[in-house]
């Protein structure tokens, strides 16, 4: 099935059925479609209909605060990992020019004994909104456990054992990130709201937006919009998967284009959630993706590594 911006669509009950038939194909629809372009509509996540709404409005209420009291949740000693980004802080890999956009961090919330604890900065909550806090960890949680069986369908697509992701995602550095992109109020001299980029992670799970915007560049180097419909996800191959893969699967490059001028007043609030392994998970390329016609991409890394150096390319971490 074809989503209505002409990336595949699949159904992720196939998956979870029971039926070898139909997780069977749900998993080479999935592996096609993310050797094809790199994202896919979901349909049948785990994500509650009302966990979505309600986030969404507290969204519009916390990035409707003051300035003054938006402030008081930013930390500058943990470059932006948790808690409040200000306007215009971030960039894309390559430029210099802040994205038209203010954000907020949910981080994973370690369960027993991990000692992995002493790799994350705490949650910080809003004192002023209780119910953006128990809903932006809901939501973490309920899209941490549909990008696992998403992980399990890629590896099963890759020749690997179902299971082969579960461990190296358990309470890893996964991010949840409502952003609000403001109405704008001027001629943006090169600033859109998110220039072209990859994304680090292993996947993103995207909730619908609340408006149009996101474009992703297919093969034929033509931008495509996409708009998750209420009822799906977009999930889509992030930079470590396909490092881990020697580029079989693709991170496609993707952006949020401003809008006409008529509809400049109009903000754009998005939430995605940036599947991440723990720190110490290789990254190297699978043997099974190596070749002598095909030979390795990439040198050996870890997670926790490559992530640094990623976030300091985008201006989050000096």
């Amino acid at each position: 099935m074809i989503h209505s911006a002409g990336i595949p669509s699949v159904d992720l009950s196939d998956f979870l059925s029971g039926d070898e038939t139909r997780k069977t194909k749900f998993v080479q629809d999935l592996g096609k479609a993310y050797e094809d372009i790199g994202f896919v509509a979901v349909r049948g996540h785990l994500l509650h209909n009302d966990t979505s709404r309600i986030l969404y409005a507290q969204c519009q209420q916390f990035f409707g605060l003051t300035q003054e009291i938006k402030n008081k949740y930013e930390d500058p000693k943990i470059a932006g990992q948790r808690g409040y980004t200000s306007f215009g802080k971030e960039h894309a890999k390559g430029r210099n020019v802040g994205d038209l956009k203010e954000f907020w961090h949910f981080g994973q919330m370690v369960e027993g004994e991990d000692p992995i604890k002493s790799e994350y900065p705490d949650n910080i909550f809003v004192d002023e909104l209780p119910d953006f806090n128990a809903y932006g960890i809901k939501a973490y949680k309920e899209l941490e456990e549909t990008g696992k069986h998403m992980l399990r369908a890629i590896a099963l697509y890759l020749g690997l054992d179902e299971f082969f992701f579960d461990d190296k995602i358990k309470n890893g550095n996964s991010i949840l990130r409502p952003i609000h992109y403001p109405p704008i109020t001027h001629e943006p001299e090169s600033a859109v709201r998110a220039a072209e980029h990859e994304d680090i992670n292993l996947i993103t799970l995207l909730m619908g937006a609340s408006a149009e915007g996101l474009e992703v560049l297919n093969k034929q180097g033509e931008w495509v919009g996409i708009t998750a419909l209420p009822e799906q996800l977009v999930v889509n191959v992030g930079d470590m998967l396909q490092r881990l893969t020697n580029n079989k699967l693709k991170s496609t490059t993707h952006r949020v284009v401003n809008p006409p001028r008529e509809q400049w007043a109009n903000p754009r609030f998005s939430i995605p959630f940036f599947l991440h392994p723990r720190s110490d998970m290789r990254l190297d390329c699978l043997e099974s993706c190596v070749t002598s016609d095909y030979q390795r991409h990439y040198e050996p890394i870890s997670a926790g590594e490559y992530l640094n150096e990623r976030l300091r390319e985008i201006g989050l971490r000096k």
